[in-house]
């Protein structure tokens, strides 16, 4: 608990211990009302000053006006009839109550996000003339090397030149499972070193690592509202001086009728019942419940590393009922492997040379398959033909290396031979050399996902890959999908996913790095395994921070609960304020009832909305 939270819970019992007394001390009159305008003052000086402050910048409709005009307006009942000043201070009570209740239900949220996404690291150690020294992470330039020991940080983006070690990524990923890091393995801010030093040589200055990447998607979720949360900020806007005009009418209209008739006004008697409803009608329960399921609910994904950039895009998750994946580095490991050569060679070589300065996963295969040093003097204007492949000078002949449609448009005749991997083409100098077979794996969890999202609600499953039909086709099979399409462009996916849009939500999963403009055309882009990857966390909507495909359809359901949550909220929070409006109006419900109504159900929906947390 917070000094501030203690300071209130204080003037809670202090408030609360001298009304109990007073109500058995014999003490009548105008003495009684100054005695109880003690523990009233004590319990809700902050409360009339916020009123009084709002009313002086014209924002006069808020909870703050409604419980000051309330607890007044009992004070003069009491004063002018009843003699009973307890319901006064008592609302003041109850409300001060709710408030506290709810500062430590989303005291508690914060914590817990704060807790699991404490990844901002302290320092980062350097070396000095043969002393190690800690710096702030920001200091470091690309290229120094810094030293991460047993029980420290990451703190920057870089590639591990000496040692070796086990990594904790559970800040980032969820994963308990520790990583194991070598020479030549990149390594991600973040994370912690677990045994083992390390000398990591930084590749990204800090505003541009992953942990200063993360921590910003995460403190500006709140910025991007949802529909749900715009509902309720306008509904409170038109509801509050709508009800405020009502509890006016009903204090003032039924004693100028009964006047009008020539009975008794009963004026005191209808100013409760108008002050009974105004504390009734306070939407703090909407107002507070609904922004804290969101936010516990982003707390909650991210708690199991999925990045959920605001409640928008939770609202939009929830409503998918189409998911579009790539193949390659969401149902496949993208880890290729050269299987066959169907010519001499020569094939490796030049495709190895003409893929040299490419990072794509088949340019890797490649490249290893080759295994010896590559001149890469040997070749010049390289050029990546996004969804065919590479062309480039290779001594001086032009080289082509990709698809068969690549070769084809080039006027190379060439045919895919029967195999369920991708097939890399190979021609130079205008002649066929042959082709390369490359095999895939899936991974473990790809066909259970596929499963399990049919299981939360998606109506449909389909796979939008740049292979070969042969290939798609099996991968497909394996996985249990019925709707795939193959041998698509960039272009082509977004096509697709167009198409797909006249049918529902639609959510895409990519790698997000070759998939940018597909992950931006869709309801709600969704980046598979982008632990690192400041394209995924650009491009998506939806970070999940392994390459666990089960996290996709644990995000989906993380979002349906949350709505769910918010929907039950809704209903729950209106439904007791229509009744007990009505009956206050009445004259059936007290003072007592109607702050049950107001910070009784306050407190039922936020600790409601912060079951959102536990997914």
């Amino acid at each position: 608990m917070t000094r501030k939270q203690k300071r209130v819970l204080w003037r809670i019992l202090a408030a609360a211990a001298w009304t109990v007394g007073l109500h058995f001390a014999p003490v009548e009159g105008w003495a009684k009302l100054g005695l109880y305008l003690i523990p009233y003052w004590i319990i809700g000086y902050d409360i009339l000053w916020k009123a009084a402050r709002g009313i002086a910048l014209g924002q006069v409709f808020d909870e703050n006006f409604l419980m000051a005009v309330a607890t007044i307006g009992a004070l003069v009942i009491g004063a002018a009839k009843t003699g009973d000043y307890a319901e006064a201070v008592g609302v003041m009570l109850f409300y001060q109550t709710g408030e506290l209740f709810q500062s430590i239900a989303l005291g508690k949220s914060r914590r817990s996000i704060a807790s699991l996404m404490d990844i901002r690291p302290d320092h980062a150690n350097i070396e000095l003339d043969g002393v190690l020294e800690q710096v702030d992470p920001e200091e470091v330039t690309v290229g120094q090397i810094i030293w991460v020991q047993p029980g420290e940080k990451i703190p920057l983006d870089g590639v591990v030149v000496e040692g070796q070690a086990s990594l904790n990524t559970t800040a980032l990923t969820g994963e308990s499972v520790p990583r194991d890091v070598a020479v030549g393995d990149s390594v991600v801010s973040g994370c912690v070193s677990l045994t083992g030093l390390l000398k990591v040589r930084v590749t990204k200055p800090f505003g541009e690592s992953t942990v200063a990447k993360i921590l910003e998607l995460v403190e500006n979720a709140g910025n991007r509202k949802s529909k749900s949360e715009n509902f309720i900020s306008k509904f409170a806007r038109v509801y509050t001086p709508a009800v405020c005009l009502s509890a006016l009418a009903v204090a003032v209209l039924p004693p100028l009728a009964r006047l009008a008739m020539g009975s008794s006004p009963m004026w005191l008697s209808w100013l409760y019942r108008g002050l009974t409803f105004l504390v009734i009608s306070c939407p703090c329960a909407l107002v507070i419940s609904i922004p804290l399921t969101f936010f516990a609910g982003i707390g909650g994904a991210s708690r199991q590393g999925i990045l959920i950039k605001g409640s928008n895009f939770l609202e939009i998750l929830s409503q998918v009922d189409t998911v579009a994946m790539d193949k390659t580095g969401t149902l496949t490991k993208g880890v290729f492997r050269v299987q066959k050569l169907h010519g001499g060679e020569k094939l490796l070589e030049i495709a190895a040379l003409a893929e040299s300065y490419s990072g794509h996963p088949i340019s890797k295969s490649l490249k290893e398959a080759w295994g010896k040093d590559l001149d890469t003097a040997r070749v010049s204007r390289v050029q990546e033909l996004p969804g065919k492949g590479v062309s480039a000078l290779v001594d001086g002949k032009a080289a082509l290396v990709g698809s068969r449609k690549l070769l084809q448009e080039a006027g190379i005749p060439c045919a895919d031979p029967e195999s369920p991997g991708t097939v890399v083409h190979v021609a130079w100098g205008g002649e066929y050399l042959g082709c390369i077979e490359i095999a895939d794996e899936l991974k473990p969890g790809a066909a259970q996902a596929i499963s399990q999202l049919r299981s939360c609600g998606v109506k449909r499953a389909v796979m939008l890959t740049g292979d070969r039909e042969q290939t798609a086709a099996f991968v497909a099979k394996e996985l249990g999908l019925s709707q795939y399409r193959s041998q698509l462009l960039p272009g082509d996916k977004v096509e697709a996913v167009e198409v797909l849009l006249g049918s529902g939500k639609v959510a895409f999963v990519g790698d997000g790095i070759n998939d940018a403009p597909v992950l931006a055309r869709a309801d709600i882009g969704i980046a598979m395994g982008a632990m690192g990857s400041d394209a995924a966390i650009e491009a998506a909507d939806v970070v999940l921070m392994d390459d666990d495909p089960g996290k996709l359809p644990k995000a989906i359901a993380i979002a349906r609960k949350c709505m769910g949550i918010v929907k039950q909220n809704i209903i729950f929070s209106l439904a007791i304020k229509i009744g007990v409006m009505i009956l206050g109006a009445f004259g059936i419900a007290n003072m007592w009832l109607a702050i049950f109504a107001d910070v009784g159900v306050m407190c039922l929906a936020v600790l409601n909305a912060t079951r959102a947390l536990g997914n």
